[in-house]
C-alpha cells in the first residue's frame, strides 16, 4: 500500500543545482553559446571549404544558364524549358565542335607548349647562373627545375586529368539542376528564414543573380574577343601554336588582371622559342589585345554590367588563391561582385526604412489633436 510520502511532489518552482540563477550570468552564456556556435560554423566552412567552393561554381554556371534563357526570350517566347534546352545544346555543340575540329591540333600543340616553356625555364635558369643571380647554388636551381617541370607536366596533363573533368561535370549538373528550377531553391531558402526578412532576401537574391549575369556575360564576351584577337594577330605575325595560345587566352580572360598575365609569358615565351623576332611580335600582339582589351572592351562592357575596382578584384584574387587554391582564383570575382550588391542592397534598404520612419514622424506631427 502506496502512502502519500512514496508519491512525487509537484514542482516547487525553485532553482535546481544545474540552472544558473543570475540573470546577468545567464545572459552572458546565451552569448557565448552563440559565439561558440559561430565558430562552429566557420570551422566547418573552413573545412568544407572546397565542397561549398564546388557548389558555388555550380550557381554560377546556373546563373550563366538563366541569363541565356533570357536572351533567348524573344526569339522562344512560350517555353523557358525550351530556351534552357537550346542554350545547353548550343554550349556543349561548341565544346564538341572545337574539339572535334582542332582536337588533334590542340593536343600536339600542347605537348609542344610543354617542351618549349620547359626548354625556355632551363635557358632562363642557366642565363641567371651565369649571372650569379642564383644564391643557392646547384641545389636551388634543381628543385626549381624540379617544380617548372611540374609545371610543365600539368600543362601537358590539362586535357586528360581526371579530377579535373569530374569537378568540371560536377559544376554543370549542379547548375543544370538549379537553372531548371532556380525557384525552387529560392523559396525553400526563403522558407527557414523568418517571415519578415523574406521579402528583402528576395530582393538581395534578385539583385545578385542580375549583377553576376551581367558580370559572366562581359566575361564571355571578353573571353572570344581576346582568343579570337590573339589567335588572329598571332597567325598573321606567325608565331607557333597559334590556335592553341588563342584557346588558353579566351580561357584565362575568365580571371582578370591574373589570367592576362599568364598569357602575356605564354606568348612570349612560345615567341622566343622560334626566334627573337618572333618573340617580340609575339610582345606586340599582346600589347595591343591587352591595350584595347583594357581601354576600349572593358569599359564599354563594364558600363553595362558590373564596374569592379581592378585593386579590390586584385587583392580579391591573391586572398582567394591562396587559401582556396584555383578554384578560389576563378570565383573571386563573382564572389566580389555578389558581395557588392548585397551591401548595395543593404543601404538602399537601410536609406528605404529611414525614409520610411521620416514619413510616419512627419505624418504623426501633422495629425491634428482631438480637442476634447
Amino acid at each position: 500500500m502506496t502512502t502519500p510520502d512514496d508519491e512525487p511532489g509537484p514542482y516547487d518552482g525553485k532553482f535546481g543545482p544545474a540552472e544558473v540563477r543570475d540573470p546577468v550570468i545567464r545572459r552572458e552564456l546565451k552569448r557565448a553559446t552563440a559565439w561558440a556556435m559561430v565558430a562552429v560554423a566557420v570551422l566547418l566552412v573552413w573545412q568544407l571549404a572546397q565542397a561549398l567552393l564546388l557548389i558555388l561554381a555550380g550557381i554560377v554556371f546556373a546563373s550563366l544558364l538563366d541569363g541565356g534563357t533570357k536572351l533567348l526570350r524573344p526569339i522562344i517566347p512560350f517555353s523557358r524549358a525550351l530556351r534552357l534546352l537550346v542554350v545547353v545544346v548550343l554550349i556543349i555543340g561548341g565544346l564538341a565542335g572545337v574539339g572535334w575540329l582542332a582536337g588533334i591540333e590542340i593536343a600536339n600543340q600542347a605537348e609542344q607548349l610543354r617542351i618549349t616553356l620547359t626548354d625556355q625555364f632551363e635557358r632562363l635558369l642557366a642565363m641567371l647562373d651565369e649571372l650569379g643571380m642564383t644564391p643557392g647554388g646547384t641545389e636551388l636551381t634543381q628543385i626549381i627545375r624540379d617544380v617548372l617541370g611540374s609545371v610543365g607536366s600539368l600543362t601537358s596533363a590539362l586535357g586528360s586529368a581526371v579530377s579535373g573533368i569530374a569537378t568540371l561535370f560536377l559544376i554543370m549538373v549542379i547548375g543544370l539542376f538549379i537553372a531548371i528550377d532556380p525557384n525552387l531553391y529560392d523559396r525553400g531558402i526563403q522558407w527557414m528564414l523568418p517571415r519578415g526578412t523574406r521579402p528583402e532576401f528576395r530582393k538581395t537574391t534578385q539583385r545578385m543573380s542580375k549583377t553576376l549575369q551581367r558580370l559572366l556575360a562581359g566575361r564571355v564576351l571578353g573571353m572570344v574577343f581576346e582568343g579570337f584577337i590573339t589567335w588572329l594577330g598571332l597567325t598573321i605575325a606567325g608565331v607557333p601554336m597559334a590556335l592553341l595560345l588563342g584557346i588558353l587566352a579566351g580561357l584565362l580572360a575568365f580571371i582578370p588582371n591574373i589570367g592576362a598575365f599568364i598569357t602575356g609569358v605564354l606568348m612570349v615565351a612560345v615567341g622566343l622559342s622560334a626566334s627573337p623576332e618572333l618573340g617580340f611580335y609575339a610582345f606586340l600582339v599582346y600589347l595591343v589585345v591587352q591595350t584595347f582589351d583594357g581601354y576600349v572592351v572593358i569599359p564599354m562592357v563594364a558600363k553595362q554590367t558590373v564596374d569592379l575596382p581592378p585593386a579590390l578584384t586584385l587583392s580579391a584574387q591573391i586572398l582567394f588563391a591562396a587559401l582556396f587554391g584555383i578554384i578560389g582564383l576563378a570565383l573571386a570575382d563573382p564572389i566580389v561582385a555578389m558581395i557588392k550588391a548585397a551591401l548595395e542592397r543593404r543601404s538602399e534598404h537601410n536609406d528605404e526604412e529611414e525614409e520610411a520612419a521620416q514619413r510616419r514622424a512627419a505624418e504623426e506631427g501633422a495629425t491634428p489633436t482631438d480637442p476634447g
